[in-house]
């Protein structure tokens, strides 16, 4: 459940969320859940209730455009498996380089230990 008061949001963002809720329970979320997201969603895309002016915190929708951009690219990216920026193999789960074994077609990769897959990923890259 979302905490604090929903009264410094605007209409219009209210209505937003209440339509990414909706769409979240049709998905099968429990209502919290979607609840939870929906503001999140709302925050992430627009910072948050009306703010007070003048004290530096207004950001341009150009900005707010770029940051929505960059954050389904990286969503994107990480759905399908791709490397996060700055992790290490070796901090990467085991079924996560047994995909990237699979797309570089390495043989015997489902008979090797996660240390195996590590050093064979290495070379391939």
């Amino acid at each position: 459940m979302p905490r604090g008061s929903k009264d410094k949001y605007t209409e219009a963002q209210k209505r937003k969320a209440a339509h990414i809720e909706e769409g979240y329970e049709r998905q099968g979320v429990s209502q919290s859940e979607a609840e939870a997201r929906a503001w999140a969603t709302v925050n992430k895309q627009s910072g948050g209730g009306e703010k007070a002016g003048g004290s530096g915190r207004s950001t341009s929708q150009a900005s707010k455009a770029a940051a929505r951009r960059s954050s389904a690219r990286r969503a994107v990216a990480t759905k399908h498996g791709a490397p996060r920026p700055g992790t290490r193999l070796e901090d990467t789960s085991k079924a996560d380089l047994m995909i990237r074994a699979r797309a570089l077609k390495i043989p015997g990769r489902s008979r090797m230990r996660k240390s195996e897959l590590v050093k064979v990923l290495k070379k391939a890259a």
